[in-house]
């Protein structure tokens, strides 16, 4: 399974972007009204600069208290993502998240922003697509 088709299935629902220098108490909002994970900092809503997770933000609370929720997410932000491309593997993608601990990837064409791949969304994709081959080598056992 490809990038292209985990986003494809996803829908379009577009990439959450905020602006450097927005703040973290917003950003705190805007993850809790989308019920997601992360958001990507740009400045045009093209590149990717940077990005923010529930994590940075919760990792920020235990060492720094509940004043860091008074910064913005250029005092947290993850700089210069690791990002995707749409004609990577969901196993390649699944290897690099694994590989750097984080859960969310910017799917990026040309060095614009096309999507963002959860782990959550590509641990379906390979979950749908192991049941696919196994239905498969069943119908070939059974004659079907």
């Amino acid at each position: 399974m490809l990038v292209h088709q985990i986003l494809k299935a996803k829908g379009d629902s577009g990439v959450v972007t905020v602006t450097p220098g927005t703040g973290v108490a917003e950003v705190a909002q805007i993850l809790a009204e989308r019920r997601i994970g992360g958001v990507v900092i740009s400045s045009d809503g093209k590149q990717a600069e940077g990005i923010i997770s529930e994590r940075d933000i919760v990792r920020a609370l235990g060492v720094r208290g509940a004043g860091c929720m008074d910064e913005t997410v250029d005092d947290l932000m993850t700089r210069n993502p690791v990002c995707g491309s749409r004609n990577d593997s969901a196993d390649a993608i699944l290897q690099r998240m694994t590989d750097g601990r984080f859960r969310h990837m910017p799917i990026t064409e040309n060095g614009e922003l096309v999507g963002i791949v959860t782990i959550g969304d590509v641990v379906a994709a390979r979950l749908e697509e192991l049941s696919m081959e196994r239905n498969a080598l069943e119908g070939m056992i059974m004659g079907h």
